[in-house]
């Protein structure tokens, strides 16, 4: 099934491309989108210590980062998904070029922590964490004071759950706010080597995450894999729901996205996400009020 289908994001994406107030920051690598034909304008770069544009193309930091954003938002029509395309892209790379070929790139805690703070104060509604930390527990405090931060900002962080095939939590998925993301194939079941645990069950998502088609640093289409490609997913699909009420508040946003959709299916595996349910949910809370 296609991976839009399955989640019921296309009857969703019909309605709307997103509007340019819904900030959507993308805390990754950098992006080069060196083909601007395929790519939407509603584009900004947050000053940071990464700089926003890729110097090497081929880097892992580069690639991870372009990979999502065009998931998020190239135009609809390219190759990727496009879910968000008239949505602002805030880029706010914490990933450096420095890491060696085909080493996964990562953050510490404090640059997480600061990447987030920094992207709720630009206005961002929704952050995507498509994030690896470094195995330290130092800033850890920081890091949940930054999560908080973002949820009494009203700003919904988009977690990866990961893909060390492993069963438990982290500072991230474990907080209360975050929405966990997990990488399901075509017929829904969790991928291989995606991490599960009681937080992420209760709390999170599934989203596609096996073969997604999104664009390389050089507009070329390529695939992607993991729930790094399954968390643009959800945050573009919160993205599209707060374009269409966009006077939502972000936990009534949060509650249609991951509690509309009927029972957990269990405590370690989340419910696949289901945008058409939440945009019912959302509908018939403003036809309430």
């Amino acid at each position: 099934m296609n991976a839009l289908d399955l989640v019921n994001l296309s009857a969703l994406m019909g309605r709307t491309s997103g509007r340019a107030e819904i900030v959507v920051a993308l805390i990754d690598g950098p992006v080069l989108m060196e083909n601007a034909t395929l790519w939407s304008a509603q584009v900004r770069h947050a000053s940071g210590r990464v700089p926003a544009s890729c110097a090497q193309a081929s880097s892992s930091a580069c690639m991870h980062g372009t990979f999502v954003a065009s998931i998020l938002s190239a135009k609809r029509g390219s190759s990727a998904a496009a879910i968000c395309p008239e949505c602002t892209l805030l880029v706010h790379p914490i990933f450096p070029e420095a890491a060696k070929n085909g080493e996964m790139p990562s953050a510490s805690p404090d640059e997480l922590s600061e990447a987030i703070v920094s992207s709720v104060d630009a206005g961002a509604r929704v952050l995507n964490l498509s994030v690896g930390l470094m195995q330290s527990s130092k800033g850890e405090r920081r890091l949940l004071d930054a999560l908080d931060y973002a949820a009494h900002r009203g700003a919904i962080p988009v977690v990866a759950a990961g893909n060390q095939a492993t069963v438990g939590s982290s500072a991230i998925t474990n907080h209360l706010w975050v929405v966990p993301v997990v990488a399901c194939d075509g017929q829904g079941r969790p991928a291989g080597g995606t991490n599960l645990g009681k937080s992420i069950g209760g709390n999170g998502l599934c989203a596609p995450g096996v073969d997604i088609a999104c664009l390389g640093p050089d507009g070329s289409a390529q695939s992607f894999h993991g729930t790094s490609a399954a968390a643009p997913f959800v945050t573009g699909a919160i993205a599209l729901l707060w374009s269409e009420f966009p006077q939502a508040r972000a936990d009534q946003v949060k509650f249609a996205v991951t509690r509309a959709i009927g029972q957990r299916r269990g405590k370690l595996v989340p419910p696949l996400l289901n945008a058409g349910a939440a945009y019912e949910t959302l509908a018939a809370m403003w036809a309430r009020s």
